[in-house]
């Protein structure tokens, strides 16, 4: 691993991850992984500029992005340096539900609730004209509520971005909307059943049914097993 030269120069290491990752018979997700773990237990004393540095030629010259957010992810050095400024240079070029929901789940919201970045900027990308960028707001609560992953609630920074979306009618936000709500429900029932009533008019039916299969049955689509 990160033999040579990779091992001194990002550049150099993003070419080698990159090359093991094609030359793979099976380069599915979970095979990838294996590489991508074998790399940060390879990373684990590398400085964090090196990491990031790594991190992005991964992203801008080898479309590896959650490859590369999951290197940052797992280096304390480099994930406790992201920023405003570096999470919106690692978030460009979000363009569909898969690229969006990594970098949501991997650095945007565990950095949010980490307080690595503040409310100001979900609240930017809440207002953008980019749907991807609206979603990614939604999406970035996930982290504050999903117990395995270290959140432990947060009903209020949740229902704000929520309120604040209640009514876009895009279906990749509306969606997403649903998610978030779904992920406050074990910690908020009640805030969340309150949310449905107050918003009723103008959420979609489709966040309505799955937030109140969840309420009901702690199932999105109870009817689908």
């Amino acid at each position: 691993m990160l033999s040579g030269n990779a091992a001194e120069n990002p550049i150099s290491a993003a070419a080698e991850i990159h090359a093991e990752i094609q030359a793979m018979q099976n380069p599915n997700t979970p095979n990838v992984r294996k590489i991508r773990k074998q790399y940060s237990d390879n990373l684990r004393d590398a400085s964090s500029e090196f990491v990031l540095e790594l991190a992005w030629e991964l992203l801008d010259n080898y479309a590896e992005r959650w490859v590369a957010y999951e290197l940052i992810a797992g280096h304390k050095g480099a994930y406790s340096r992201l920023n405003a400024s570096q999470l919106e240079k690692f978030g460009r070029g979000i363009h569909s539900w898969d690229t969006v929901d990594s970098f949501a789940r991997t650095l945007s919201g565990p950095a949010w609730r980490d307080g690595l970045v503040d409310d100001d900027l979900i609240e930017r990308w809440a207002d953008s004209e980019d749907r991807w960028w609206r979603r990614a707001a939604l999406v970035s609560t996930v982290a504050l509520n999903v117990r395995s992953q270290g959140g432990h609630g947060d009903t209020e920074r949740t229902l704000a971005f929520c309120r604040r979306l209640a009514g876009d009618p895009d279906d990749m936000v509306v969606k997403a909307l649903s998610w978030a709500l779904r992920e406050l429900v074990p910690h908020d029932p009640q805030a969340v059943r309150d949310f449905l009533a107050e918003h009723d008019r103008v959420l979609a039916r489709r966040v309505v049914r799955e937030v109140n299969n969840k309420l009901s049955t702690g199932l999105k689509n109870p009817g689908r097993l």
